[in-house]
C-alpha cells in the first residue's frame, strides 16, 4: 500500500504548471491574445474562403508580434521584409515547373537563406512562400499579406510600450 507522501508526489507529478509569468503578468496575456485574435480576424472576413492558407503565416506572425513583441523577428524591418521576401520566393516558385517535392524543400531554403542574408529574418515567412507556391500567385493575396504585414507592424509600434514579452 502507498504512503500518502508517495499519493501526494504521483498526484505532483500530473498537476498542469502554471508559468510564473503568467501569474504576474495575467492581464497582458489577455490583452495581446485578443489584440491578435483581433487582428486575425479582420484579416479573415477579407480574404476569401479559398485563400485561407494565408492566413498560417500571418497567425504566426500575429504570435510573435504580440508574444514576443521585443524580439527581432517582430520588428518592422523583419515582420515587412520578410514576407515581402515569401511573397517574392513562392511567386518564382509557383510558375517554375519542377515536382513538389524538390519545389517545397527549396523555396524553404532559399527564403531561409535570403532572409537571413538581407537580415529581415521572421519565420512564419517562410510559410508565407509555400502559401504562395501551394495557393497560387494573386494580386490580392499580395496586398492583404502585406497589408497584414503592416497593420501588424503598426500596431506593434504604437502598442510596443503597453506590450509585454509573454515568452
Amino acid at each position: 500500500m502507498k504512503s500518502s507522501m508517495d499519493l501526494q508526489k504521483h498526484q505532483a507529478t500530473f498537476r498542469v504548471p502554471i508559468d510564473e509569468k503568467f501569474k504576474k503578468l495575467w492581464k497582458y496575456y489577455i490583452w495581446q491574445s485578443f489584440l491578435a485574435a483581433g487582428a486575425l480576424f479582420i484579416i479573415v472576413l477579407v480574404l476569401d474562403k479559398d485563400k485561407m492558407v494565408v492566413i498560417s503565416a500571418m497567425g504566426a506572425t500575429a504570435f510573435i508580434v504580440f508574444a514576443m513583441p521585443n524580439a527581432a523577428s517582430a520588428h518592422s524591418r523583419n515582420v515587412i521584409g520578410g514576407h515581402l521576401v515569401g511573397l517574392a520566393l513562392g511567386m518564382v516558385f509557383f510558375f517554375v515547373e519542377i515536382p513538389y517535392f524538390y519545389e517545397f524543400p527549396l523555396v524553404v531554403g532559399i527564403a531561409i537563406f535570403v532572409m537571413a542574408a538581407l537580415d529581415v529574418e521572421h519565420p512564419p515567412a517562410v510559410g508565407t512562400a509555400l502559401a504562395v507556391l501551394i495557393n497560387e500567385v494573386s494580386t490580392d493575396v499580395f496586398f492583404i499579406i502585406i497589408a497584414t504585414a503592416i497593420i501588424l507592424s503598426v500596431c506593434h509600434y504604437y502598442l510596443r510600450h503597453h506590450l509585454e514579452d509573454l515568452v
